[in-house]
């Protein structure tokens, strides 16, 4: 009997026959006249909970394929690949309180994207990571919640290609049609707890990190994996194959891991390394069907690899200040306080790193008095307790 009131994606992800089984409880935008109702739901409500798809896992350069939207009941998904003018969306977006979960990249995303930036927000993986919650995976805490065990296969899939399956569709809908009960039940939780406050700073935190957007490209980004134990030859060779592959990706509108894995580059430069030719660094290189054209350009990125003066390579940044080794002094108060952290955490239930991670700690062993800078207030507030900040 409940299932009747479920909407069609909810029913038929749970095995439930409807009488339109082709009819979803959302409403598919993808033409430019479609945008209209959104708009005007989102004008009506205090609230908006939403989520994105991208083709981070098909593209070199990551787009914002589909929006999830649950606004006073309904749900809209908006196909963002088609022509539509998205300025109105945003404009109205950005004067609104945000439900989310794992919004980290979401905001990074749509900052890159159209210089978005949240007004407030309630995301519920930040939540449940302060409830200290085993499980903070939105399909997880569906099923623990619930008891609704949802299809993962949308996380892995192409969201760029269209027409986007009734499938797909379905999975995009579930995302947001459950966060305004998981909400519920986890700020009711919150409120008990007395961690209300907690978690308004960390959502304030996370929309101030995701204006900073993705880490701009650097001159050192080809120092991957254990590049630091090459010597110079390898040091060189790495450099060179590594461009190799960030432009056959781009060439390619692939994400450079589909093209070889870092192991494969710093596999043939550890080789070039113990003084490899060019012929034994590709003696034994299958790059598979997909990419076996490529192998000319990646045996000139070796032999241009070989015959580079590392001397010419970027050179490492200079060591910031605040980053110095810590004294032995100071790595006795970062191991003690470290420990009283854990205790701390474990008196609460929460991941100790919550509080502090490994480099707050660091900071907060070298100045002490900075505790406050270094942390949100909460955690400051925690961490203080600690009997060697004290003394």
């Amino acid at each position: 009997m409940i299932s009747r009131f479920l909407p069609h994606p909810v029913r038929r992800l749970l095995g439930v026959k409807t009488q339109h089984p082709r009819i979803s409880g959302f409403t598919l935008i993808d033409q430019p006249g479609q945008i209209q109702p959104l708009l005007e739901a989102i004008d009506g409500s205090s609230e908006v909970i939403m989520d994105t798809e991208a083709d981070n896992m098909y593209r070199f350069r990551v787009r914002v394929c589909l929006l999830q939207f649950y606004v006073n009941g309904e749900v809209y998904l908006l196909d963002a690949l088609a022509p539509i003018d998205l300025d109105p969306l945003w404009r109205r977006l950005a004067k609104k309180h945000l439900v989310m979960h794992g919004s980290d990249f979401d905001l990074r995303l749509l900052n890159d994207f159209c210089g978005f930036r949240a007004k407030s927000l309630f995301d519920t993986m930040l939540a449940a990571q302060l409830l200290g919650r085993g499980r903070i995976g939105l399909a997880s805490l569906i099923e623990d919640n619930f008891g609704v065990k949802l299809d993962k296969d949308g996380q892995k899939a192409n969201w760029s290609k269209r027409p986007i399956t009734q499938k797909l569709l379905d999975y995009a809908a579930l995302d947001v049609w459950y966060l305004p009960a998981l909400r519920d039940i986890l700020a009711r939780e919150l409120k008990r707890l007395g961690r209300t406050d907690w978690m308004e700073q960390q959502c304030q935190a996370q929309i101030e990190s995701g204006t900073t957007g993705f880490a701009p490209q650097d001159v050192n980004d080809w120092r991957i994996g254990k590049s630091e134990r090459l010597r110079a030859t390898g040091q060189a060779v790495l450099h060179s194959v590594w461009h190799w592959r960030q432009e056959q990706a781009q060439k390619l509108d692939t994400p450079p891991f589909k093209v070889c894995s870092n192991d494969f580059l710093v596999r043939l430069s550890t080789m070039a390394d113990e003084g490899g030719t060019e012929q034994s660094i590709l003696s034994d290189v299958n790059l598979g069907k997909r990419h076996g054209r490529l192998i000319g350009s990646l045996a000139a990125a070796v032999r241009a690899g070989l015959s580079m003066d590392p001397r010419m390579l970027p050179k490492r940044p200079g060591r910031d200040p605040n980053h110095s080794p810590l004294t032995q002094a100071e790595i006795a108060l970062l191991d003690l306080i470290k420990e009283e952290r854990d205790k701390i955490a474990a008196k609460i239930s929460i991941e100790p790193t919550l509080i502090a991670n490994r480099s707050q700690l660091s900071q907060i062993a070298r100045t002490p008095r900075k505790l406050g800078e270094i942390l949100l207030p909460w955690q400051a507030a925690l961490l203080a307790e600690a009997p060697s900040l004290k003394a």
